[in-house]
């Protein structure tokens, strides 16, 4: 990661994913690295009274997609599950310090941003996006579920969309995040990397340029200079944005069974191109992970005999969100259920009895601790749906 300045502006820079061909051993420094020198950093841009504002992109392509996964995986081979879990609690420890940033965060997304890259940008205050971003939660199809706060940010968009998602690993493009809310400013890279002539402006884009030269930094201002360079929103006929009704059909019913029954039906008469993908999606993808992330964003509420369907993450601070998620994750890590992340390989066979070991804690003799977040003021909801 590098970091430029200039007024009371500052940018932060830091490296795309390394492919997953790669060396692990080079996966694994750098993305230690990378969440330590983050943390590091942000700690100190924030503390800092010269500084009014922080920019933050990266290098290549790819903004942040699939690192964590490979690195966690690695600890696992050699047996270090309580290892992978401290690395992990240093990844949502950063994810928990961007979103309850005191000063503006501008996020620069110009490329894949999935998994954990999401995590980490999906909270900030000014998330930019351009027709080159692509988002998706893939985790189930890998073995895992959407973690890093997903229940939180998904569970915060139009109906029943974050349960699509979550359980689809369905990608997003640009205009899609900012109509759902995940984004909120939708900038062409055609004006992102404008590169000017004068050698002290190379690499510089015509936003940040405007954003490098504010004087007074507050909200209003931040956002009269972005939306200067922001575009209409144009959804693609097929986007599934526009079946969000269809989707709140499916997608609110109580059980992975009964969405994925449901879809199977309606796909027997009417064949549209994105349910037959969710279907081939879910039937491909990890069916305990499927339930987990289910769970992480509703759960059951016994009233007067009434059993009431709410949205968990939609009524939970950020910080319960990461805290279950350390949790899950340690077990995931642990084995707690299964030697193999894709067992059981059906859904009936997976019992609300697996799913809820996944919540219990594990002794702290085995080298496991709860994940301790420092109190923090969290700002409103930031996401936003421009539906």
């Amino acid at each position: 990661m590098a970091l430029s300045s200039k007024s009371t502006v500052r940018e932060a820079r830091f490296n795309p994913d390394i492919h997953v061909s790669c060396f692990v051993t080079r996966v694994y420094r750098w993305f230690i690295l990378q969440v330590l020198q983050l943390s590091e950093e942000f700690q100190k841009l924030e503390n800092d009274p010269a500084v009014g504002l922080v920019i933050v992109k990266a290098n290549g392509k790819v903004f942040c997609a699939g690192g964590d996964v490979i690195e966690y995986y690695r600890c696992l081979l050699r047996g270090e599950w309580a290892l992978a879990t401290q690395i992990y609690q240093k990844q949502l420890a950063l994810d928990y310090l961007v979103a309850t940033y005191t000063m503006p965060l501008v996020f620069l997304i110009n490329g894949a941003v999935m998994g954990g890259g999401a995590g980490l940008s999906m909270n900030a205050r000014y998330r930019v996006v351009t027709e080159n971003t692509v988002f998706a939660m893939p985790e189930a199809a890998i073995g895992h579920y959407p973690d890093v706060g997903a229940s939180y940010f998904l569970s915060s968009l139009p109906g029943f969309y974050g349960e699509y998602l979550g359980l689809t690993g369905a990608r997003l493009n640009g205009a899609e995040m900012v109509a759902c809310g995940l984004a909120t400013h939708f900038v062409p890279s055609k004006v992102l990397y404008l590169v000017f002539p004068k050698k002290n402006m190379l690499n510089l884009i015509l936003l940040e340029k405007s954003l490098y030269e504010v004087d007074v930094v507050e909200p209003n201002t931040i956002q009269g200079i972005i939306s200067k360079y922001t575009q209409p929103l144009l959804l693609k006929e097929d986007s599934v944005l526009h079946r969000l009704d269809v989707i709140n059909h499916f997608f609110s019913k109580q059980t992975v069974e009964e969405i994925l029954s449901s879809l199977e039906h309606e796909n027997a008469t009417l064949k549209e191109e994105w349910i037959t993908k969710s279907i081939r999606s879910m039937k491909a993808a990890s069916p305990i992970n499927l339930k987990i992330f289910l769970m992480s964003v509703n759960y059951l509420l016994s009233s007067f005999s009434l059993f009431l369907r709410v949205r968990k993450g939609r009524f939970e601070p950020l910080e319960e969100c990461l805290i279950r998620d350390s949790k899950i994750c340690a077990h995931s890590f642990r084995r707690t259920v299964s030697n193999d992340s894709l067992e059981p390989s059906k859904l009936e066979l997976v019992s609300n009895d697996m799913v809820e070991k996944y919540l219990t804690k594990i002794p702290e003799i085995e080298g496991w601790k709860e994940l301790q977040l420092p109190p923090r003021d969290m700002r409103e909801k930031g996401l936003r749906a421009k539906l």
